[in-house]
Order: structure tokens, then C-alpha cells, then sequence
């Protein structure tokens, strides 16, 4: 067999090289097509995330909550704390100065407190506050004895006129102890004079 010339033969493997490395190119290419038509493809069949709404848990109001609620719209002097729901009555809604009996001008409040206090079971405190003026009258011999009589009045207005079990009320006496305002100023005054009706909160007990 007559062999080709080398520069024949050099020309035929520089094309056959060419030829190779253009292979290559198209293969690489083809290879990168499907890979992306294959993520497009992936992307249009998966369906997108549901987002998902948090749920945000309110607790159901109270029995405290509930009371509060109610006796707000009286326009009573109310604070709720750890403790308990305060409401305060100053002396000019239940009762004359120096006196312990529950004025009659008081029953529409005190109606409407004892209809909220038989809604509930939770117990509940009479806690009598007084001012830092010296009492002088023939019944009390101090403001010790005038706020806890007051407490115990209240007592048993609840109890026989409204219904309420003994079992669930009490009776404290703070005296001038635990002021509410200045003892300095009438108003401050004025505002020491008063008793509260402690509803407890249900984990607390006398």
C-alpha cells in the first residue's frame, strides 16, 4: 500500500484534532440545555408553598375581667392587680362622716355590685380605710374601730339585703395605715376615707 505523504497526513489529523474539540463543545452545550430545561421544568411541576397564618392564642377573659367589665360603665374607682379586682367607695357614697350605717342614697351602687359578687364564687374581702384626722364621737373611740365597723356594716348589708354567703366574705380594718392620697390636702383626705371590696383572685384565699 503507497502510504500518503507526512504533510498529507499531518493536514488530516489537525482536522480529525478540530473535529474532536467541536464534538466536545456541542456535548458540553447539549448537557447544560437539559440541565436547564430539566430545573424549568422542576420548577413549573412542584407547586409553590402554602404560607401558613400564625396563630396567635388569646385566653378567654376572666372571671375578674368579666366583673371589671361590668361595673366599669358605674364609673367606679376600679384597679386590677394580682391580687385581686379592687373597687373603692369613698365615705360620700356609703356613708355619713363618722357614721358606719350605709347611707339609703347608696343602694343603687351597692345593688349593682352585689348582683356582680353573685356572679362569681371567688371570695371576697371588706377592707375599711380611714383618714388621718382623730375621730371624737361616743361610738368610736379611733379611726381603727370607726373602719372596721364600716367593713362589717357592709357586711351584713351583703349578706341579709343581697344574699351573699358569710362563708365567702371578710372583714379587714386598715385604719390610717394605708393612705390613698395625702393626708396633707382635703382631697387626699377625702379620698383615705373610703372602703374596698377586694374580689380575690381565685388562687387566693383570706
Amino acid at each position: 500500500m503507497t502510504r500518503k505523504p507526512k504533510y498529507l497526513q499531518a493536514e488530516h489529523a489537525g482536522r480529525e484534532r478540530w473535529l474532536v474539540s467541536y464534538t466536545d463543545v456541542v456535548t458540553i452545550l447539549l448537557i447544560l440545555f437539559i440541565a436547564i430545561a430539566a430545573q424549568s421544568l422542576k420548577a413549573r411541576v412542584e407547586p409553590a408553598p402554602i404560607p401558613v397564618k400564625q396563630v396567635v392564642k388569646v385566653d378567654p377573659p376572666t372571671k375578674l375581667h368579666r366583673a371589671e367589665e361590668k361595673l366599669r360603665s358605674l364609673g367606679l374607682d376600679l384597679k386590677l392587680e394580682s391580687r385581686g379586682l379592687i373597687i373603692s367607695l369613698p365615705q360620700a357614697i356609703l356613708f355619713q362622716s363618722g357614721d358606719d350605717r350605709v347611707s339609703p342614697s347608696a343602694q343603687p351602687v351597692n345593688s349593682q355590685i352585689a348582683g356582680v359578687l353573685l356572679e362569681v364564687d371567688n371570695k371576697v374581702a371588706l377592707v375599711g380605710h380611714a383618714d388621718a384626722v382623730p375621730i371624737h364621737n361616743q361610738r368610736f373611740k379611733n379611726n381603727w374601730e370607726l373602719s372596721a365597723a364600716r367593713s362589717l356594716s357592709l357586711l351584713s348589708l351583703l349578706t341579709t339585703e343581697y344574699g351573699i354567703p358569710e362563708s365567702r366574705l371578710s372583714i379587714q380594718s386598715y385604719g390610717t395605715s394605708n393612705p390613698k392620697g395625702s393626708n396633707e390636702t382635703e382631697k387626699g383626705r377625702a379620698e383615705n376615707r373610703r372602703v374596698e371590696i377586694l374580689i380575690l383572685d381565685e388562687l387566693r384565699d383570706f
